[in-house]
């Protein structure tokens, strides 16, 4: 078996030219066909499940189970097959039993009585890697110790008292995002023509990586060749290429073979490189009782005093920290752009509802010489765009994947342990049984309706529910509404291509990485608003 495994190896060499980005089904079946033989001859002690009673289920491949009905977008692949196998739905993905759940009344039930039991989390490759064995909140498995690292993101990061207290940080940054956009419209005579989404991607790491770190992400600092911003979109990509391991674990050193832990493993290192430098950076200023990097403790100075007192139940390691940082950071900005992203796009392909926001942004606004977040407060129609935005666009789709800590029955079907769990609320959200025309950007949908996105609607659940719903609603929302209250109120807008050529309708194709972003960025032209000024 030894000469055997060794031949093996020597055909998969060859997947180390191949472009390890492609998880196209064409791709996927490439590597499946030339792996099947080994699978047949090694895979005797694959788990297999005894259960008579699963949720419904699409036809299967051998091997591969279910693997080629999913697409680059698997959102919208559970979406189609849940509508030919239910709401409840059961698919095998490779060696790994998987549960798709696409309606509110299972979620609900899910939520309220079996909430631990689907609280834990996969270990896949991305996090293993990224975030030090999963020792991180995000991807970390149910425990006790995971309570304790979430609770204190809770209470120093992401609480309402907190956000606030960043007010001052976040209308640093809108300020400069808008000059930014005044000095390239001053600087053409026909009109400049800026990429919007790049801009509110890098207004939103700022923000975030002020408050977690510190520091602006881009910051320069002493000739560093990698900066947070960088390294930061390369891991939204890399959760998104496909894991021969995820799927396979006794195959996880296909994914050596074909490069791609060897390219995770350079992003880990550049991302790792930047976390030492900026703890060592914080620990040296304290020692020496230097001024702090900013006036209110980042998050950075909040985690390590929480090494130094030992106030917790365990030791709270430097891999700990990184961790946490690297879930708070990327998770932080990358949601916070998607939502700004998708829900700009919305109003440009609907102008009747730009237009509205525009009015009651100007007039709460008045003639004040900036946008205050107090104004933002009153701005209802805004909060329905948003929300409406969040409904037609969650920036996780499928949420973050779960894992079932033991069996258990819901809906008269059993589940088996150690089934991984996607919550598809993205096709939850466009339910025709849960909302009216659901296809069409309706802000006013959410005008006097109670329906909130806190985990306690089960038909609109863009953050999650239970115990592995979203901490951080509140920062990112802030900073969101911040920030297109100020677009919206200092500028008009016009549709073009990045050559500047008008354009009459919005690409809205979708890639997908660990968030659902836009595929084609928003290139516009910013008209001045000068009645305020």
């Amino acid at each position: 078996m030894k000469s055997f495994e060794g031949r093996m190896a020597s055909s998969f060499s060859a997947l180390k030219q191949m472009p390890y980005e492609k998880s196209s089904t064409l791709y996927l079946l490439s590597t499946i066909g030339i792996i099947s033989i080994f699978l047949l001859l090694k895979l005797t002690r694959t788990r297999r499940n005894k259960s008579n009673n699963l949720p419904p289920s699409p036809p299967k491949l051998p091997l591969i189970g279910n693997l080629h009905q999913v697409g680059r977008l698997p959102h919208r692949s559970f979406h189609e097959l849940s509508k030919k196998h239910g709401s409840l739905m059961f698919l095998q993905l490779g060696q790994i039993p998987t549960l798709v759940i696409s309606s509110a009344d299972t979620a609900k039930e899910i939520t309220k009585n079996h909430d631990i039991i689907f609280s834990s989390r996969p270990q896949v490759t991305a996090a293993k890697i990224f975030v030090y064995g999963c020792k991180d909140v995000a991807f970390s498995p149910y425990s006790e110790e995971w309570r304790q690292k979430r609770k204190i993101c809770v209470l120093e990061l992401l609480s309402l008292k907190r956000v606030k207290s960043f007010q001052s940080i976040r209308q640093e940054e809108v300020v400069e995002l808008v000059n930014w956009i005044r000095e390239s419209c001053a600087t053409s005579k026909v009109g400049s023509v800026i990429n919007l989404s790049e801009m509110m991607i890098a207004a939103s790491n700022n923000i975030v990586s002020r408050c977690v770190l510190g520091q602006k992400y881009d910051a320069p600092k002493d000739g560093r060749s990698n900066n947070f911003g960088d390294l930061g979109r390369k891991l939204m990509k890399h959760f998104a290429d496909f894991c021969v391991g995820d799927f396979y674990p006794n195959l996880g050193w296909v994914d050596v073979l074909r490069g791609l832990i060897p390219e995770f493993k350079t992003t880990f290192a550049g991302l790792e490189a930047c976390f030492d430098e900026l703890i060592e950076e914080h620990k040296r200023m304290k020692k020496n009782n230097e001024e702090p990097l900013s006036i209110k403790k980042d998050f950075v100075e909040i985690l390590l005093q929480v090494q130094e007192d030992s106030v917790l139940d365990f030791q709270l390691t430097g891999e700990d920290i990184k961790a946490i940082l690297a879930d708070m950071f990327v998770g932080g900005s990358d949601t916070t752009s998607t939502t700004l992203e998708w829900t700009f796009a919305e109003l440009l392909k609907n102008p009747n509802v730009m237009k509205k926001a525009q009015e009651e942004v100007r007039r709460v606004v008045g003639s004040k010489s900036k946008v205050e977040e107090n104004d933002v407060n009153q701005m209802n129609y805004l909060h329905c765009v948003i929300k409406e935005s969040l409904r037609l666009h969650p920036p996780l789709p499928l949420l973050i994947p779960r894992e079932t800590l033991s069996a258990v029955e819901v809906k008269g079907y059993d589940i088996p342990p150690k089934t991984r769990v996607f919550f598809n609320v993205w096709g939850i959200q466009r339910d025709p049984e849960l909302w009216k025309n659901p296809e069409e950007f309706l802000p006013e949908r959410f005008e006097n309706n109670q329906v909130d996105f806190k985990g306690q609607d089960f038909q609109f659940l863009p953050f999650g529910t239970g115990r592995r719903g979203c901490p951080g609603i509140s920062f990112g929302l802030t900073s969101a509404e911040y920030i297109l209250a100020n677009l919206l109120y200092w500028f008009d807008w016009k549709l073009c291509d990045k050559n500047g050529q008008l354009l009459h309708d919005v690409d809205m194709s979708e890639l997908c990485g660990l968030t659902v972003t836009k595929k084609v960025p928003l290139h516009l032209q910013p008209i001045p608003y000068y009645s305020v000024i």
